[in-house]
């Protein structure tokens, strides 16, 4: 039994968010850490549910127009 299958999942969690720091700082040996335990993490609980909306930082005024101008575009000057 290798040392990330012996952590507990909220260790295992805390252990991956320290090394992804570290890597998001430069330390070139982390990034690689940083995933093997984000791996073990996925492979316990399986993939995250993500909700695209909170990925788009936009507000939302700009949302709509952007998605407006989208409709507009392909409506196209033939109406």
């Amino acid at each position: 039994m290798t040392m990330k299958e012996m952590l507990s999942d909220e260790e295992l969690g805390a252990q991956a968010g320290q090394w992804r720091k570290r890597a998001l700082q430069g330390d070139l040996h982390a990034r690689g850490i940083a995933h093997e335990l984000e791996r073990e993490m996925r492979r316990r609980c399986g993939a995250p549910s993500t909700n695209y909306d909170t990925l788009d930082l936009r507000s939302l005024d700009l949302r709509t127009v952007t998605q407006r101008r989208w409709w507009w575009f392909w409506r196209g000057s033939g109406s």
